[in-house]
């Protein structure tokens, strides 16, 4: 005889500014807003490396390494075995990314907002570069037709 287990669901996680994430979509996913960070990276709580950086970018491939060289960072969710949200006392979230003894912590630098306005601008100012490379590419054909008439 077998027994059926009703069909219940359970929800999913709702995590707000601390708690323990494994699910490695979920991880890229709160890393990929990140912009500028200090980073510290302990293995066994001794500081191995220190300093600040760009998040460049963010993946999930069990075949490539986290590389974290001359002011970049490049994150593989699959070198962790899990990130745990924390707060600062001062309530500033941080990331802790851990695996075996091993921690590498990402304090922001800048919020997901921030990044996108300077993306943003980023993007308007070669806009406009744009428009006056094009501008003055147009003017030069101009000059040169009316040259040739004469």
């Amino acid at each position: 005889m077998s027994q059926h287990l009703p069909d219940t669901r359970i929800p999913a996680p709702c995590i707000v500014n601390t708690g323990i994430i494994v699910n490695k979509l979920d991880m890229r996913r709160l890393l990929c807003d990140l912009g500028r960070v200090h980073y510290i990276y302990t293995q066994e709580g001794k500081i191995q490396s220190e300093g600040e950086g760009d998040v460049m970018e963010v993946f999930v491939n069990p075949q490539r390494s986290t590389l974290v060289a001359n002011c970049a960072l490049y994150l593989n969710v699959y070198s962790f075995d899990y990130l745990e949200l924390k707060q600062s006392p001062q309530q500033e979230t941080y990331f802790d990314l851990t695996q075996e003894g091993m921690c590498l912590r990402l304090i922001p630098l800048s919020t997901p907002i921030q990044e996108r306005k300077e993306r943003n601008l980023n993007i308007s100012a070669i806009e406009a570069m744009m428009e006056q490379v094009f501008s003055a590419k147009w003017d030069a054909e101009i000059d040169d037709d009316c040259s040739d008439s004469f």
